[in-house]
């Protein structure tokens, strides 16, 4: 078999395109998740703690007087930990959500469980006095 004929037959089976589909809507979802984050709840946290905003929370590593986080990138080293509290938050929201989903394909996953096992045969000597039951019966 070619190296070709190996990697269509690799691309097409179930598990790559799988991954593959999942890959692009999980982008996707991410993008919903960060909106989520930066649009929704992290205004309402600013709002609860006196109007803070977290993305232009920074510490200035090069000495620079600077106002907001993109200036001070501009003037020199900056450590951004606001930005890491909103990623940081972003992913929370995301593995939450994913935990969710992922539990409840799990319970619909789950198996029945097994059927009970037939009951044992009866002994041999049982069996025998059954069938000379059934003999003189059918005798009469």
């Amino acid at each position: 078999m070619g190296m070709m004929s190996e990697f269509k037959e690799f691309t097409l089976k179930g598990n790559v395109m799988d991954l593959a589909v999942g890959v692009i809507i999980g982008g996707a979802f991410g993008k919903i998740v960060d909106s989520l984050v930066g649009d929704v709840i992290m205004p309402i946290v600013s709002k609860i703690f006196g109007g803070l905003d977290f993305s232009n929370y920074f510490i200035a590593l090069a000495g620079q007087t600077a106002t907001t986080l993109v200036e001070a990138k501009k003037a020199g080293a900056v450590l951004a930990y606001g930005n890491f509290i909103t990623i940081a938050l972003n992913f929370v929201i995301l593995a939450f959500i994913i935990f969710t989903m992922v539990k409840a394909m799990n319970r619909m996953r789950r198996e029945e469980p097994a059927a009970p096992p037939a009951p044992p045969a009866p002994p041999a000597e049982d069996i025998v006095l059954l069938r000379e039951i059934r003999d003189a019966l059918g005798k009469r």
